[in-house]
This record gives C-alpha cells, sequence and structure tokens, in this order.
C-alpha cells in the first residue's frame, strides 16, 4: 500500500516482511546500554573462567574517590561495561578507559580538575576478558572484539531483547 505525505509517496512494508524483521538477532547497539550492561554483568558472575582479583572488596576505582564502591558486585559490572565499549568501539586500551572512568577531582576551595582512573583494574578486566576469548590485541594498538565475543555479545543482546518486548 502507498500513503502520500506532502507531495510525497511512501511504501509501507507488508506485514510479512515486517514480522521477519522483528524475528532478527538483536546486537548490542540494539539494546541500551544498562539492560545490556546488567545482563551482561549477570553472565560473567556465572561464567566459570571469570574470576574476581583478591583485592576487589578494599580496592577504590580512582584516586580522587574516597570509598570503594557499595555494589558487590560492582566488578562485573565495570567488566561488561568494558566489553561493550570495546565491541562498539574497538581500538581502545588501558589509557584510554582511565579517560572515560574518570572523574571530577574535589581539590576543596581551589578549583576542581580531571582526574584519571585506576588503570590496574581496567587491565586485570581486559586480562580476564581476554582469556574468556571475548577481546583480543589489536595490532594497531589497544583492543578489539573477537568473532567469539561479537557472537556471545549478540546472542545475550537478544536474550534482553526478547525478554523486554
Amino acid at each position: 500500500s502507498t500513503q502520500s505525505t506532502w507531495g510525497f509517496s511512501q511504501r509501507r512494508p507488508s506485514s510479512a516482511k515486517m514480522e521477519s524483521a522483528s524475528r532478527q538477532t538483536l546486537t548490542v547497539k540494539d539494546v541500551s546500554a544498562a539492560d545490556f550492561i546488567s545482563g551482561y554483568a549477570r553472565h560473567l558472575k556465572r561464567t566459570a573462567g571469570f574470576e574476581l582479583p583478591k583485592w576487589v572488596d578494599v580496592v577504590k576505582t580512582a584516586t580522587f574517590k574516597e570509598l570503594a564502591p557499595y555494589d558487590a558486585d560492582w566488578f562485573y559490572v565495570r567488566a561488561a561495561s568494558v566489553a561493550r565499549h570495546i565491541y562498539i568501539r574497538g581500538g581502545v586500551g588501558v589509557g584510554a578507559f582511565k579517560k572515560i572512568y574518570g572523574g571530577r577531582v574535589r581539590r576543596g576551595t581551589r578549583p576542581n580538575h580531571f582526574g584519571t582512573a585506576s588503570g590496574k583494574i581496567v587491565r586485570y578486566i581486559m586480562q580476564q576478558l581476554e582469556k574468556l576469548n571475548v577481546i583480543e590485541k589489536d595490532f594497531k594498538g589497544g583492543r578489539r572484539i573477537t568473532q567469539n565475543g561479537q557472537r556471545d555479545l549478540d546472542r545475550i543482546a537478544s536474550q534482553i531483547g526478547s525478554s523486554r518486548s
């Protein structure tokens, strides 16, 4: 069927085409970031190969922070966020993630400045994701997603998308 809008004719897809489009697999880019990160964090928590460091409960995420994170599963959430970011934009390394997770250093009466986050946390997460074969080192620098990693992240994203609809 055609429909006219301001003199332009638009063709609407048939219902069969719309049904086949809804059955397509969803990717990480099709799911909201918060939903995907929480779902992938739950997946990483169940995964046997992802090991938590022994310092996870005492470490601060940056030098300008006063306390460690309140959430007990914060490490899995950060790892899911790192994996999602590498999926969307490959070639990022530890230095880029230090800037991404950095924040404001409050210096009392003096002006605030930007401070970077801890590099050890990001480096350890990347090493664990490499061990799970989710990411790999890029020859141009930084890390990139592997084929297995892209398949796993897309599978989890499609599960999240199907449960939301």
